[in-house]
């Protein structure tokens, strides 16, 4: 239904017209939306666990509190002790409560209010307007109320006589500087005055000093003879002709490069999409990671409507929608739309902070690979990366995306803070003002700064920090030891992390590069927490970029009979192997015990492990065919590098059973899920016993783990990112790349699942949730699923 007050104001006759529209899209309205299946997670599909569940309709008549021993029977653990709820195994309490009351869950009225809110000059054509609060979200290098003030971000630190150009820092320029984004170009006066001048690109070059030794770059000499000439006999940049280049009828410098976003090619002459959150969901334009929206949109990625937006335009996440207009509009404002919204919990409320916490690290970084996990191709196909810590944006986009996603706070469940540690820590000294002179030049303690500062714009401008000290809160710490460094005000959240350190045994910095060590940081800035709590927080998977052949050969599925290698680790093993990482403190020592006991290829003394054996690889020389060697194998390791490694997932996706060695670190999901049907932990000291101890399992054993990593193993991916990706890219292709026509395929939870349902169940279990003050919600589940907090 669609309501319409009486008028009695002037603003009828633009109300009149906003029904016009409302009237034209009633019918697209109520049509059920379409979302990746993967966030179906409370569909049509059967449940899994061994009875079937309890009808809402019926059962819930009959028993009004939850019974422990009742419950128990009907869902009962298997002889690991998991419960088995939607393919995967989980603790059992936790299992048992998915499968009785998450199955049976009914969505709930939310009042969506669609601002109206106006901001000075209409942000001056310099930002976007964020119509809830009515303030501008400046792009980079503008700021002010309007973002009328124009700042001046140098690409140079300060010079000297013998630093012409400054210190050598990334955006060193010896060229044009763009002083809003603080990026070096050819500039006017060239042939091609947009082509970037990338660090050494712009500098003379010196020869090896010796035969076999590297090129030096002399800081303090530009190469303007070179890159500004217009001599084709000479190495040129900015005035070279790419034609000419490629058909080799002139000379260019080989050091120059295209490096930056939204441009693509030896010369950077194909200009490309750039790569912004949900590519701006349709209603912007993508500047190089920062979304330039559409009148009447707003958000990160533009997909917050304003009351200016055509309604038949709204986002699924907000249909379909019963839409109330008032019949009295501010006279400085448009008028604020409630949409009723049917939802299901948990329903979570985005902030749209500040740019400088997301998008600003976006819109200027100077690598095109930081920070995303895709660029686009000179024909505007997605490209994915080997990002390592590409989950942050694949979690964000998701949530943007979800239709758990609330725009109102006093309903929410769960505020999510989108700080990018990620960009953070890649782009640190990365410009001028990012320099890290107050943190002693620790990453950590700078990217700790900015927790602290989004956690003070929250308090200062937001009512709902305080309502639960922010234990209803989440934040996502994705570098290598995750949440180590979170300021002490942040702690009662919820942690999204790689790195489940509980610091029981390790209660140190755990990296090897001095700059991310977390144990110098002042002890009152960060307190005394641990690094990883696994009462609150949660270990998501690491990032891993979608590999259509691997998911069309089904190599999770391949039988104990055919994986003939007992126990594989193929990584860096340290100092005393080629290319080793040179410090002894990498992976806390661990692959290198492992390696001294079963090395497998031999050390730069020629010598290989004491125990090695045919069927066992532990190796450092990289497999060209390394995802058949993991499905190859029966057992393989996850071990620690510089914090977290990526070699649980791998596993996992091969259908190798992961051998964790690493005490007191949780790994994904190991605080819901019953890892013993799928996973074995071998204490570090025991590493001299591991053989022994795997010989120790019997076929009927692995066979039992394999079936449950095979039910499992798409838990792990970020599917549902992935999807929305190919939604937008078969809008502006017709023939699908294969990654996603393979990822269509795909049916079972991932990860955006999986951590909705970990939601659902700490919304009705977490302890302290009983003791929240708050007005009574609908949860859509009969009593007896409130445990806890009823």
């Amino acid at each position: 239904m669609v309501s319409f007050p009486s008028w009695k104001h002037p603003w009828s006759l633009v109300t009149a017209t906003v029904s016009l529209l409302l009237l034209a899209s009633a019918i697209h309205m109520f049509l059920s939306p379409l979302f990746p299946s993967s966030l179906d997670f409370f569909g049509a599909r059967q449940n899994s666990a061994s009875c079937a569940p309890l009808n809402a309709s019926s059962d819930h008549r009959r028993t009004e509190r939850w019974d422990d021993v009742e419950w128990g029977a009907r869902f009962p653990a298997h002889s690991h002790g998991a419960v088995t709820y939607r393919s995967a195994p989980w603790k059992a309490e936790i299992g048992r409560w998915l499968s009785g009351c998450g199955s049976i869950l009914a969505a709930v009225e939310v009042v969506e209010n669609i601002g109206g809110k106006s901001c000075q000059n209409d942000c001056s054509g310099r930002g976007v307007c964020n119509r809830e609060l009515g303030e501008c979200r400046c792009f980079h290098g503008y700021d002010g109320e309007g973002c009328t003030k124009k700042l001046e971000l140098n690409c140079n630190l300060p010079v000297s006589p013998e630093h012409p150009f400054g210190s050598w820092i990334v955006s060193i320029c010896p060229a044009y500087c763009d002083t809003t984004r603080a990026m070096c170009f050819c500039g006017q006066g060239t042939k091609y005055p947009n082509r970037p001048v990338v660090e050494d690109c712009g500098f003379k070059i010196n020869l090896p000093s010796q035969s076999g030794g590297p090129k030096v770059t002399d800081w303090t000499k530009a190469d303007f003879d070179n890159i500004f000439t217009t001599n084709r006999t000479k190495p040129g940049w900015c005035n070279v002709d790419p034609d000419d280049a490629y058909a080799s009828k002139v000379k260019f410098k080989e050091e120059c490069d295209c490096r930056y976003d939204c441009l693509v090619g030896q010369f950077c002459e194909i200009p490309t999409v750039c790569a912004c959150l949900n590519q701006c969901s349709g209603h912007g334009h993508c500047r190089g990671g920062f979304c330039e929206c559409d009148r009447g949109y707003y958000g990160i990625d533009c997909s917050v409507p304003s009351s200016l937006s055509p309604i038949q335009e709204w986002p699924e996440w907000l249909r379909p929608a019963t839409v109330d207009l008032p019949d009295k509009v501010p006279s400085s404002d448009l008028l604020t739309i409630k949409a009723v919204v049917k939802k299901k919990r948990p329903l979570i409320y985005v902030y749209d902070l500040p740019p400088e916490f997301n998008a600003h690290l976006l819109e200027g970084r100077h690598f095109k690979f930081d920070c995303f996990n895709r660029i686009y191709t000179d024909k505007n196909r997605t490209l994915w990366t080997d990002q390592l810590y590409g989950s942050q944006m694949a979690l964000y986009e998701s949530i943007l995306a979800s239709p758990y996603r609330t725009m109102n706070g006093e309903e929410a469940d769960y505020f999510y803070v989108p700080v990018l540690d990620s960009c953070i820590i890649t782009r640190a000294d990365d410009a001028p003002h990012l320099r890290m002179k107050e943190q002693k030049g620790l990453r950590s303690y700078f990217t700790l700064e900015f927790y602290k500062r989004a956690y003070d714009h929250i308090v200062e401008r937001y009512p709902y920090w305080n309502r639960s000290s922010g234990k209803d809160h989440i934040w996502f710490f994705s570098w290598d030891e995750g949440a180590c460094y979170a300021p002490k005000e942040i702690w009662n959240s919820m942690m999204l992390v790689h790195w489940g350190n509980t610091n029981s045994k390790h209660n140190h910095s755990t990296t090897a590069y001095w700059a991310d060590n977390w144990d110098k940081i002042p002890s009152f800035k960060r307190g005394n927490h641990p690094c990883f709590d696994p009462e609150k927080d949660l270990v998501l998977p690491a990032w891993k970029r979608p590999e259509p052949g691997a998911i069309w050969a089904k190599l999770w599925t391949r039988p104990r009979t055919k994986r003939t290698t007992l126990f594989y680790f193929n990584g860096n093993l340290g100092p005393v192997y080629e290319n080793g990482r040179p410090e002894d403190t990498y992976s806390m020592g661990i692959r290198q015990k492992l390696a001294e006991e079963f090395g497998s290829t031999p050390n730069k003394e020629g010598k290989l492990g004491r125990q090695h054996i045919a069927n066992v690889t532990v190796t450092s020389v990289r497999s060209s065919k390394y995802y058949d060697d993991l499905a190859s194998s029966i057992f393989c390791g996850v071990l620690p590098g510089d914090g977290w490694s990526g070699r649980m997932e791998d596993s996992i996706m091969h259908g190798c059973i992961p051998v964790i060695i690493q005490d007191g670190i949780y790994l994904p999901y190991e605080n819901v899920f019953n890892y013993r049907s799928f996973a074995v932990r071998i204490k570090e000291d025991d590493i001299p016993n591991l053989i022994k101890i795997l010989w120790r399992f019997n076929e009927t054993e692995i066979d039992y783990m394999l079936a449950n990593i095979r039910q499992t193993w798409q838990r792990f991916l970020y599917r549902d990112s992935v999807l929305l990706e190919a939604q937008r890219q078969k809008k502006l292709f017709s023939a699908e790349d294969d990654w996603a026509v393979e990822f269509s395929k795909l049916e079972e939870d991932d990860v955006f699942s999986t951590f909705i349902q970990v939601l659902h169940y700490k919304l009705h279990n977490d302890p302290w949730r009983q003791d929240l003050a708050q007005t009574k919600k609908d949860f859509g589940l009969p009593n007896f699923c409130f445990k806890r907090t009823q």
